[in-house]
């Protein structure tokens, strides 16, 4: 027998797809105070928001006839078509948050619009409505009391109060990111938590940063700035020796929407391929802007999830633009002051320690392009390892052809004494067979020579290969077979040509097989088949793929590690001059193959503070 759900069970449904616990609630309600163009917002809880939530806002208010659609499902102010629906900037639509809300609560929504003398109030549950004047300044309270008091099994699934305060605390914090010019406090248990004020100016927005992200991230982030095929991407990006053992530090935006999305998430992930230790993860905020149209926010109930119509011309605009400010730091745009700990940090992390460099002022976003610096240099490039890496079969070099530094090969120009000392200064000598200290302006610079150099012999080969467009191939003496499904045979025939660019040869062998019968020279004894069968995936599942790229890399930072300078080789003062030179004006140089700080600044004042100076 088929029956019609009442009203209220309808509700409770559609609650259990937005209304999941304490921090939905605060979000919906927060999000409806912008849309009213609040710029005052404050949030007092209780009991972790279980017992109550109330959102009290400067908004222009409801009027007295509104008060009772604002609490009926579907009834919004905020759309009227579908072409509305198309092209959606306002943060809450649905007019699904209210109601549901009413529906596992019992809610007060007191009100004065714009222009009337007096509120209102209305006030009950489960559809039983009361009306009745309440003194209200312009603007909206509502307040919450015992959620999900009439659904017991949904409260057995809540966590300790502690738990979901943190969950709210963290979706205002992401909230707050984004909107600099709206004031934010928050009490809970009648304590106050923070009162963010209003950033109306540089010093504001870096203390509004500060407070939500923190000091070490401010003082380690550089800011970005892009726009191109009518995408605009701007915000703060942590170096890579900032990294997080979890990515709790992850603040992307469309059009100021908090958004998750697997698309950004690559692409943010591809960009820290090269400079990321591994397990290790960014810090960054970052503000994407497109049109409306090109984005659907309508794809996910609680609105925490976007589909873009051209998704990898999304992919490919962050993953450069990114990729491209990463590649352009250089020793001297901004602190890697070492701590005190430094010597027992984890590979990749830097504590949190004083630092001379400030994140540019919100709203100012300049782009940190690396300053080139004269240094006479006669380097001679070693053109013999560019024939090997491009020639048939397997390589394995040399020792006259790893890039070794040696007087005879690296000729430096030394620069007199009165010239700029250059960022990452003079040496002074080698330490252990490991390392080589240099002064600057700053104080003591602590180099990793083989990290460091590394680095400059794989940034060496990645050029090289760039240069050339494609990788030498060579024919599979017996071609291999995959058994494949038809859509991956599908897929294969369609995306040949992005094959045959990467250097393999895929053709139709069946009806559900596939036959590679050429691969890249310097993919040989790669695990080929897993390799293909990986690539097929992502373009199902993502429309694009990676995989073989990034297999390349790691085959040339293979070859970069194997080939630089070893531990225990003795250079000279200007091989180890010549070093700090190239590492000036190498990509990604603050960083090895495997995401390791190559160097680290000991400044005047930590020594000083090292050993009680002035104390």
């Amino acid at each position: 027998m088929i029956r019609q759900l009442s009203n209220q069970l309808i509700n409770q449904i559609a609650a259990g797809e937005v209304i999941e616990r304490p921090a939905s609630v605060v979000k919906e309600l927060v999000e409806n105070s912008l849309d009213a163009g609040a710029d005052e917002i404050t949030i007092d809880l209780g009991r972790g928001g279980v017992g109550q939530i109330k959102v009290r806002d400067n908004g222009c208010g409801i009027t007295r006839a509104d008060l009772p659609l604002a609490l009926a499902r579907h009834a919004t102010s905020k759309i009227a078509n579908l072409d509305d629906l198309e092209s959606v900037v306002s943060m809450g639509f649905r007019g699904e948050a209210m109601s549901s809300i009413t529906s596992v609560s019992h809610l007060t929504l007191t009100s004065c619009a714009q222009g009337e003398s007096e509120g209102w109030m209305i006030s009950g549950d489960a559809g039983e409505w009361r009306e009745q004047p309440s003194p209200h300044p312009e603007g909206t309270t509502v307040e919450m009391r015992d959620l999900f008091f009439n659904v017991p099994a949904r409260r057995k699934f809540l966590r300790t109060e502690k738990t979901e305060f943190k969950q709210i605390e963290t979706l205002l914090k992401r909230i707050a990111l984004s909107l600099f010019g709206t004031e934010f406090r928050l009490t809970h248990n009648g304590k106050q938590v923070f009162h963010w004020r209003s950033a109306k100016n540089n010093s504001q927005q870096n203390t509004r940063l500060r407070e939500v992200c923190g000091q070490a991230f401010v003082d380690n982030a550089f800011a970005i700035e892009h726009e191109a095929v009518g995408l605009h991407l701007s915000g703060w990006v942590a170096q890579p020796t900032f990294s997080r053992s979890q990515a709790d530090m992850q603040y992307f935006y469309v059009n100021n929407r908090p958004v998750r999305d697997k698309v950004i998430a690559h692409a943010v992930r591809q960009a820290f391929g090269d400079v990321l230790y591994h397990g290790r993860h960014p810090a960054f905020v970052l503000f994407l802007k497109l049109d409306p149209k090109l984005v659907d926010v309508n794809v996910h109930p609680a609105k925490a999830e976007v589909r873009f119509r051209d998704s990898r011309l999304v992919h490919d605009f962050i993953y450069r633009t990114l990729h491209k400010a990463l590649a352009e730091l250089r020793p001297g745009d901004g602190s890697t002051e070492a701590s005190s700990g430094f010597v027992d940090m984890l590979p990749g992390r830097v504590q949190e320690s004083p630092s001379n460099n400030q994140v540019p002022p919100a709203g100012t976003f300049q782009y940190q392009a690396s300053q080139q610096r004269s240094i006479p240099l006669n380097v001679r490039e070693n053109q013999s390892l560019y024939q090997k890496l491009y020639s048939v079969g397997s390589y394995s070099p040399s020792v006259s052809d790893r890039g070794e530094l040696s007087a005879s090969r690296l000729n430096t120009e030394m620069v007199s004494e009165h010239d700029d000392i250059p960022p990452l200064g003079y040496a002074l000598a080698q330490l252990h067979g490991l390392f080589v200290l240099a002064q600057n302006k700053e104080g003591l610079i602590i180099v990793d020579m083989h990290a460091a150099h590394e680095r400059i012999t794989y940034e060496r080969l990645k050029t090289m290969y760039d240069k050339e467009g494609k990788l030498r191939c060579q024919p599979l003496l017996i071609p291999m077979s995959l058994s494949v499904s038809p859509r991956e045979i599908e897929l294969a025939e369609q995306h040949s040509d992005f094959f045959l660019k990467l250097g393999f040869e895929v053709a139709l062998g069946g009806p559900e097989s596939l036959i590679v019968r050429q691969i890249p020279v310097i993919l040989h004894g790669a695990d080929v088949e897993t390799l293909v069968r990986d690539v097929l995936s992502d373009i199902t599942s993502d429309g694009f793929s990676n995989r073989i790229e990034t297999a390349i890399n790691e085959v040339l930072s293979s070859m970069a590690c194997h080939g630089s300078v070893r531990a225990n080789r003795k250079l000279t003062v200007p091989e180890m001059d010549m070093l700090l030179r190239q590492m000036e004006v190498t990509e990604n140089s603050g960083q090895c193959n495997h995401g390791r700080p190559t160097w680290v600044q000991l400044s005047v004042d930590r020594l000083d503070k090292l050993f009680q100076r002035g104390q």
